[in-house]
């Protein structure tokens, strides 16, 4: 499994100090959370961060656009060319065109939900996507617990995903309590905040978290 580091929830006055110390071997991805205070409440980072993170990384950025009229911001992150790009199906009518733009960049295309959102909104762009981002928390609101019926919809949109090559992502929540049973279900990604910064060393809790997929998936 991989282990998609959000950086929203470390230091980020120490960024430029912390992220060369990342081994991609605990840590494959970092996970760059975009709200424009209109999708959701909170403003965080832009084109300008996310290019400065990139000087100070080899590892590939995990772009998660949570914002409105995402046509308008995503060709912004082209040249940062990174791992995936994924947009919100809940803030365009346009998803079809918004996937094939991103895929002619050469950047996989992913596409997120929000926790009340059926699986089957995305049923139509299925064959257009490389990757599908799960949120098992509210999105924007830094903290919080891994919903209820999350392990629920992972597996039914596993299942809805099964005829293609897509890669499932899960954001929000993510911890050593949950893990084992998230690689169990086939989850190839999570995004992991304070799950992975809480202990002040987050190459060894990376790590950590990785044998424990690991682990799991060996024995299912």
């Amino acid at each position: 499994m991989k282990i998609s580091a959000s950086i929203l929830a470390a230091k980020l006055t120490g960024l430029a100090q912390e992220l060369p110390t990342y081994k991609q071997e605990n840590i494959d991805l970092i996970h760059i959370d975009v709200m424009d205070g209109n999708f959701v409440p909170q403003i965080s980072f832009g084109e300008a961060f996310t290019k400065e993170v990139k000087s100070h990384t080899q590892i590939p950025l995990d772009v998660h656009l949570m914002v409105s009229n995402p046509e308008l911001h995503v060709p912004k992150y082209f040249d940062l060319n990174p791992y995936c790009i994924t947009f919100h199906i809940e803030t365009t009518n346009f998803s079809v065109r918004l996937a094939e733009e991103i895929r002619k960049a050469g950047i996989k295309v992913g596409v997120s939900l929000n926790p009340q959102t059926p699986p089957e909104s995305i049923s139509q762009i299925l064959p257009y996507l490389d990757l599908v981002l799960l949120m098992t928390v509210d999105p924007g609101f830094y903290g919080q617990s891994f919903v209820k019926s999350g392990f629920e919809k992972i597996a039914a949109v596993r299942k809805l995903t099964k005829p293609y090559n897509i890669e499932l992502e899960v954001d929000g929540g993510v911890n050593e309590s949950n893990m084992e049973e998230l690689a169990k279900l086939g989850v190839d990604i999570t995004v992991v905040g304070s799950g992975l910064y809480k202990t002040g060393d987050p190459n060894a809790q990376g790590k950590k978290l990785k044998e424990l997929a690991a682990s799991a998936r060996t024995r299912s």
